[in-house]
């Protein structure tokens, strides 16, 4: 049976403009750079400008708040109430420019703050090693198919015999599990040395055999890595001592000279450019007493409205009558112009909103920028959403992805949000707080007799920090501190 109802809803809708700049907020600096690059190729509207006069205090509304509105095209005789805007506010005054402005920019900020050049990934630099040695153009294909499977850390985990008669299948090559064996151990050479071992104890061995180590150092390390190596690995220093009939300081010697083996030749990841550094959407600075925050923007293009195409389009709204090819051409530039408008007033928003809240960061983490990370205080989203009168997806959508150089350091700005934790003070402390007192703890242990978990929680206990076992074995886990039998030294 069909019936009517009626149903009263509130449904939150948001406009295109408020989603574009939800979308810009999302962005970090070397993203917006790539966005703002691309809306100047596909809007003809907007330009670049190299000169910075004023800020886009000219927009007349608000992004959030104005609605789109409708154009009548219609008739013969064109009527200029059509447009939502007047165009002489933007034609008469040469200076009244659509640039975004950069805030607090110091002229010598490029000599102070310079970005890192861009370097090669280090699987290029294998490629070029790879590509000096004497092989055939057979053997090269596997070399680089081998290069190519390197995990992150640059360890070789494929099975090499399925490697090869790939190779020989699909890329039409005739090499044998022999050669690759011996292009492999090549491979192995290059710098970094170690790289693709197909584990830690052969990823040592290379390093060893190919170090500039005292001789017979290099040999007693070499017999501890291939003969004692389960002793080794598992730290049981005794054993070794006893089975090698080693003096103390000779063994304590030649595993010091194990400890500067890289274990990790790819250094994290193979694919990552070289010493490539983060570069930081804010730079605080300390100046006297007192800090200043920078939006680290120098490498963002500043954008402006043409002037041609506005002349243009003043032109159009000027005749009394315009052909149709005219209107068509003058629905296009005023579609544009009102795209231009907003993206540059979103652009505006966006870094008022940035520095709106990394100020708030600031004032709220003063202690931890002033004595470092023990003074990091307890904060969530909600406490700066409170403080700024914005909502909290905001300040997610600014605090992801996006990091702050300062005189501590660069830090993620997630770095600086965590929960806290009641001390026996009745004071409020932070979970990272906490992980810097059990690194320190760590770092004063006895060497040759390292705290067990239950012994850390009962230091911090001490402190009047409670906190479990099991909790403290999460933090030492997340420090990526090993357990306190992998730590113990002689």
């Amino acid at each position: 049976m069909l019936s009517l109802q009626h149903r009263l809803a509130l449904q939150q809708k948001l406009s295109p403009q408020q989603i574009q700049y939800q979308k810009l907020l999302q962005l970090n600096t070397l993203a917006l750079e790539q966005r703002i690059k691309t809306e100047l190729e596909l809007n003809p509207i907007l330009e670049e400008t190299l000169e910075e006069e004023i800020s886009l205090e000219q927009l007349d509304e608000n992004p959030e708040d104005q609605e789109d509105s409708k154009s009548s095209d219609e008739e013969e005789v064109y009527d200029s109430k059509d447009d939502e805007f007047e165009l002489e506010d933007f034609m008469n005054e040469a200076e009244i420019d659509y640039e975004f402005e950069r805030i607090n920019r110091s002229s010598d900020e490029e000599k102070i703050h310079p970005i890192a050049p861009q370097k090669r990934s280090l699987r290029d630099s294998l490629m070029d090693q790879l590509h000096m040695l004497d092989l055939t153009e057979d053997q090269m294909i596997l070399g680089e198919n081998i290069i190519g499977s390197l995990d992150r850390d640059g360890y070789f985990k494929t099975d090499l015999e399925k490697l090869v008669n790939e190779v020989n299948m699909f890329e039409d090559a005739i090499v044998t599990f022999r050669d690759a064996e011996r292009i492999l151990g090549l491979i192995q050479t290059l710098e970094p040395v170690g790289i693709g071992s197909r584990n830690l104890q052969e990823c040592l061995l290379i390093q060893i055999k190919n170090s500039s180590f005292d001789p017979y150092y290099s040999y007693l390390a070499e017999k501890i890595l291939s003969e004692h190596w389960e002793d080794f690995a598992n730290k049981r220093y005794d054993a070794i001592q006893k089975n090698m009939d080693l003096a103390k300081e000779t063994l304590r010697t030649t595993l010091d000279i194990i400890q500067k083996l890289n274990p990790k030749p790819g250094e994290g990841n193979i694919d990552s450019e070289e010493q490539n550094q983060i570069t930081p959407d804010f730079i605080i600075d300390k100046v006297e007493d007192n800090y200043i925050v920078t939006l680290n923007d120098r490498s963002v293009p500043s954008v402006t409205v043409s002037k041609t195409y506005l002349e243009m389009i003043d032109t159009n709204k000027r005749k009394r009558k315009i052909s149709d090819r005219e209107k068509e051409t003058h629905k296009f530039l005023r579609e544009k112009f009102e795209s231009a408008k907003w993206f540059i007033a979103s652009l505006q928003q966006r870094r008022h909103t940035l520095m709106k809240i990394m100020r708030s960061i600031l004032e709220k983490q003063y202690h931890f920028f002033e004595s470092g990370p023990k003074f990091l205080r307890p904060m969530i989203y909600k406490d700066i959403a409170d403080e700024i009168g914005m909502d909290i997806s905001t300040i997610s959508r600014v605090v992801n992805g996006k990091y702050v150089q300062s005189p501590q350091g660069i830090h993620e700005l997630k770095y600086f949000f965590s929960e806290g934790l009641s001390t026996d003070s009745g004071d409020e402390i932070s979970n990272k707080h906490i992980k810097e007192l059990i690194k320190e703890i760590c770092a004063n242990e006895p060497k040759d007799n390292p705290y067990s978990d239950d012994k850390i929680a009962i230091i911090l206990q001490e402190k009047g920090i409670h906190i479990a076992r099991r909790t403290v074995a999460k933090y030492r886990e997340q420090l990526m501190i090993p357990v306190a039998r992998l730590r113990k030294q002689l």
